[in-house]
């Protein structure tokens, strides 16, 4: 039975710990067990916290036999991306840069989060600083790609999808600031919610550039990402009961989203297009033309941020860093102040655009990637090939953080190929519900 909890849902771990047929305390000893035993888990997990974990696991079991479980999640073992903060546990955040950073508190999210009962198995390998949606980190550890050995997993979050899709934790806690959070769980074939900026706290989180870093799960259903949601906010998690996809207006976003697609993304993408018709939903094809503009003004947006916070940290010890990851840091190092508050000036001014062009709508859809994850090998040996992957990857999923949208991708039934819902800020909840009857539509 213990094998079996590790590919269950983390809401049904929570329901059979609930009905008393599942133990907090042998929960966690099988997730510590199938990571102790795994041949992959240390390019998964940079570090386990089993000391932890079994004190809190330890509690929750003394909560569930006396009747005073906190929520559903109450007991759940999960691990957290190596960038946020666990007191007396190194965060190093994927780099040589930060070896031995180790903080005295948790990060605001992991407080609340165990607050609600949420066990914490350890921390996962990412991207350097989080600076790729590819995975590639040669400094520290490549996680595994679950559909292809020889591929990258997708990034930043990167162990944290593999610690899923392993099935070394029952969901993983990742951030997204161009698409770290929905690549890899796209391309782990699982179910990943990129928040609102501002809506779970980034307090003890490290940073890459603050006015587009969010926090957000990766997790195995859409009601896992709504309960972890609420767990780290100390929240009510949103109501998914009933939701239909019959009448939901969906906007097909065909500017950008839809150019040079390969073969197997396209296939997954027209295939979910197809089953959320058969289900109910109200499917259009439109243009967004101001997608385009938008998309200009990333390289000055988030280069020259992310160089600006890490510019004194990186140029102590340049050579400790991945160089293609130094590479893309420098690259904002030639833009101007003036430049920088321009551009985000005038993204404001499109982010109100874009509002009003989808106010008729529930979600605009879009594949998750135009590409399958790259061969990891080649990534290292061909500097273009890296260049043009890492924004082939990033290129749709950037577009809900320009316009400072929440988004959540599914699997498409095509491995490593995922179809993402973008809402309005704020939109979580409503988000969720769609996702929800979107997930029973896709199988």
């Amino acid at each position: 039975m213990a094998g079996n909890w590790l590919w269950m849902t983390a809401a049904d771990l929570g329901r059979g710990i609930e009905a008393g047929k599942i133990n907090p305390v042998e929960l966690t000893e099988a997730f510590l067990d199938a990571i102790e035993r795994h041949p992959e888990a240390g390019r998964i997990y940079s570090r386990t916290t089993p000391r932890r974990a079994r004190s809190m696991s330890m509690a929750a079991a003394d909560r569930a036999r006396t009747g005073q479980r906190i929520g559903l999640l109450d007991g759940v073992p999960i691990s957290w991306k190596d960038l946020f903060d666990a007191a007396g546990a190194p965060c190093e955040a994927g780099s040589a840069l930060l070896k031995g950073r180790v903080p005295v508190t948790d990060a605001e999210v992991l407080t609340t989060a165990t607050a609600q009962g949420l066990v914490c198995l350890g921390k996962t390998h990412m991207s350097e600083l989080a600076f790729s949606g590819l995975g590639l980190n040669p400094v520290t550890a490549t996680p595994p790609n679950v559909n292809d050995p020889a591929a990258v997993p997708g990034g930043s979050s990167s162990g944290a999808a593999a610690s899923v899709a392993f099935g070394l934790a029952a969901a993983g806690i990742g951030s997204d600031t161009g698409g770290s959070v929905r690549i890899p769980a796209a391309w782990n074939d699982l179910v990943g919610l990129k928040t609102t900026p501002g809506r779970l706290s980034p307090r003890g989180v490290v940073p890459l550039c603050e006015r587009f870093d969010t926090v957000g799960p990766l997790a195995r259903s859409v009601e896992d990402c709504a309960l972890l949601l609420a767990a780290m906010e100390g929240g009510k998690p949103a109501d998914l009961a009933g939701a239909s996809l019959k009448g939901m207006r969906l906007l097909v976003l065909d500017t950008v989203a839809l150019d040079d697609l390969r073969d197997a993304p396209a296939r997954g993408f027209e295939g979910a297009v197809e089953g959320l018709a058969r289900a109910g939903a109200r499917i259009e094809t439109g243009k967004i033309p101001e997608v385009v503009e938008a998309m200009s003004l990333a390289g000055i947006t988030f280069t020259a941020e992310a160089y600006g916070i890490w510019r004194d940290v990186i140029e102590k010890a340049p050579e400790k860093m991945f160089p293609r990851i130094l590479e893309r840091f420098r690259s904002g190092a030639a833009i101007a102040a003036a430049d920088y508050v321009a551009a985000w000036r005038r993204l404001e001014e499109l982010r109100l655009i874009w509002a009003a062009r989808t106010a008729a709508y529930d979600a605009v859809i879009l594949p998750t990637a135009p590409i399958l994850p790259p061969d990891a090998q080649r990534l290292l040996d061909d500097h273009d090939y890296y260049v043009t992957e890492n924004l082939l990857a990033l290129r749709n999923t950037r577009i809900g953080n320009l316009f400072g949208l929440c988004g959540v991708t599914l699997p498409t039934g095509q491995p490593s190929c995922g179809i993402s819902f973008l809402a309005g800020p704020g939109q979580e909840e409503r988000l969720l519900r769609l996702g929800s009857a979107a997930e029973r539509a896709l199988g």
